[in-house]
Parts: C-alpha cells; sequence; structure tokens
C-alpha cells in the first residue's frame, strides 16, 4: 500500500510563501503523474497543479505564476512551493499520484492565509 505523507501547511500572512512537502513510500518516478489539490470548507475538491512522468507541469489559472510543482525523485517527494499566497487559498491541500493502475490520496496539509 502507497502511502503519501503531506507536510508543510500553516498560518501565514497574504504575499507570504509556503512549500509543500509530500513524501511517498513508494519512489515517485514510478507514478504516471503526481499532483496537488486542495479542498475548501464548503467547497468540491479542486485540482490545483500536476506533473508527469516526463516532467511536464500543467497549473489551475488560480495557481499559475505564484505555485510551483516540482518532484525529487531521489528523495521520493512531490513539491509545491506557493508563493504570493492570498486568502482565498486558504484551503486543506492534498497529494495525489497515480498509477495505470491505482491511485492514491495523502491526508491533507492545512493552509492558511490571513488577510
Amino acid at each position: 500500500q502507497v502511502q503519501l505523507v503531506e507536510s508543510g501547511g500553516g498560518l501565514v500572512q497574504a504575499g507570504g510563501s509556503l512549500r509543500l512537502s509530500c513524501a511517498s513510500s513508494r519512489s515517485t518516478f514510478s507514478f504516471r503523474s503526481m499532483a496537488w489539490h486542495r479542498q475548501a470548507p464548503g467547497d468540491q475538491r479542486e485540482w490545483v497543479a500536476s506533473i508527469i512522468s516526463d516532467g511536464t507541469t500543467n497549473y489551475a489559472d488560480s495557481a499559475k505564476g505564484r505555485f510551483t510543482i516540482s518532484r525529487v525523485n531521489d528523495k521520493n517527494t512531490l513539491y509545491l512551493q506557493m508563493n504570493s499566497l492570498k486568502p482565498e487559498d486558504t484551503a486543506v491541500y492534498y497529494c495525489f499520484a497515480n498509477t495505470y493502475q491505482s491511485s492514491y490520496w495523502g491526508q491533507g496539509t492545512q493552509v492558511t492565509v490571513s488577510s
């Protein structure tokens, strides 16, 4: 069973930065893709950014220009660097990974941006 463990969330003022980490119990090189999603209170979970096996990245419009997703395979870790944070970025952020057969979610890490 694959475990994904997020860390790095917290409370930050608007305009600040945070770096989220997602440690995988399985080699990140083996995943077809990895991604970050988030869910604010009362809202549906939404996709934020993804990275596929060849390193190609994609971002939601809300994340473009502010967030950077990256993966360090020799550390089995996925990252999300978040800059210029806004109060509307407040949410629980989830790590996601999939292969052609299965998909996996982390337990989430809370990010709170104060105005």
